[in-house]
């Protein structure tokens, strides 16, 4: 005979239906999305076999390829987010005793340094001061010292809003028999990338960002190179759910079941991928750099300066001094409660002394920047 136990009634909630506030997101990330991506979350889900969605899958492979200008057979997006993508490559690039050589400038090679000890890399690193990029000469002297198997930088540092330029730096790593891993987190989409013509092996993205989709369908690829260390490995990737090995069978031809995918999600980036490729990439990339020009100049006009050096700033997001005396937190909180505006603060080493401002993806408009100074020079005031 079934026992029968009395339900516990502590943590039932009686709800109203979701309603949230409606916000200019113009932070690190995430961005708005445009309203076609949010009305193709609304479409019915089919199976994760369907043909139907299969066939997305493809065309969300050949989009990425797009983006990224690559030509990269091992092209997905991952079931997760950024993050997930970034401990993707890492997993699937690293085996225990692998030399990796990070190059550290911000929070976000410090957690590239992290991931890497937990698979058993031997790490080393590079340093350079918050929101400065390294030189070619200083990458050759690391890599002539170092020796890696992988040299890991951050092209778009979420953290600093700093562009590291890759221009020769896959020529310097094929010198030195090193596979080239970059993090386009807050790049893709916004910035210039061409993967191929840079000689980079691995790279990451995230969906939230430069693609202007909601958080959860995260972007990875591998060149034929980081392919043939994949295959190469002696020991199996310690990650099941990210092994590419797996997902590959999934993602490929064999159609092999690997886990559930987040349909809407993807219904989501195919149509995030869809409006750039309509845009047209250069257009896409213009878009963001002549919208991020007119925010430094309507900031410099009330009296506020840059942490980066011009020629590094990133398009997609943009780190503003916090002036003297100005509690940076409350007047963030200023913004979002009585504007509706999200600004992010620093991270790190920058905690307290920046503000991160984003325009990326839809957010990339002169509105948004219309809507943001006069909001932030009146709590300023």
């Amino acid at each position: 005979m079934t026992q029968i136990i009395s339900i516990n009634d502590n943590q039932r909630l009686q709800l109203e239906p979701l309603e949230v506030p409606s916000r200019l997101l113009l932070g690190p990330g995430p961005s708005n999305a445009h309203p076609a991506v949010l009305q193709a979350m609304n479409v019915s889900p089919v199976g994760h076999l369907d043909p139907a969605f299969l066939a997305l899958m493809d065309e969300i492979q050949s989009l990425l390829r797009y983006v990224w200008q690559t030509e990269n057979p091992l092209t997905i997006a991952v079931s997760g987010t950024g993050t997930a993508a970034m401990e993707a490559t890492i997993a699937n690039a690293v085996e225990p005793g692998d030399v990796v050589l990070i190059g550290v400038a911000g929070y976000f090679g410090n957690r590239l340094v992290d991931m890497a000890g937990r698979y058993g890399a031997d790490v080393r690193t590079i340093n350079k001061p918050w929101g400065q990029v390294f030189s070619l000469e200083e990458l050759r002297t690391a890599l002539e010292t170092h020796r890696p198997a992988i040299l890991a930088l951050v092209h778009a540092e979420t953290s600093t809003g700093a562009r590291q330029p890759l221009e020769g730096v896959g020529e310097l790593c094929r010198e030195f028999d090193t596979l080239l891993l970059i993090d386009t987190v807050t790049s893709l989409g916004g910035v210039p990338i061409f993967l191929d013509a840079w000689g980079v092996d691995l790279a990451y993205s995230c969906s939230q960002k430069g693609l202007g989709c909601p958080p959860g369908a995260s972007p990875f690829t591998m060149s034929p190179r980081a392919v043939e260390k994949l295959q190469r490995r002696r020991t199996k990737v310690a990650n099941w759910y990210l092994d590419m090995n797996l997902l590959g069978k999934y993602w490929g031809n064999e159609r092999v079941y690997h886990h559930t995918a987040p349909i809407n999600l993807y219904y989501a980036l195919r149509e995030a991928l869809r409006l750039i490729a309509q845009e047209g990439l250069a257009n896409c990339w213009q878009r963001h750099q002549k919208n991020v020009e007119y925010l430094w100049e309507r900031l410099e006009d009330i009296g506020l300066s840059l942490h980066v050096e011009k020629e590094y700033r990133l398009p997609t997001l943009t780190t503003v001094r916090i002036p003297d005396g100005v509690d940076g937190k409350a007047v963030a909180r200023q913004l979002l409660n009585e504007h509706n505006i999200e600004v992010g603060g620093g991270l790190g080493e920058l905690a307290g002394k920046v503000w991160r401002v984003g325009l990326m993806g839809y957010n990339s408009r002169k509105e948004s920047v219309d809507q943001l100074v006069p909001a932030l020079q009146q709590v300023l005031s």
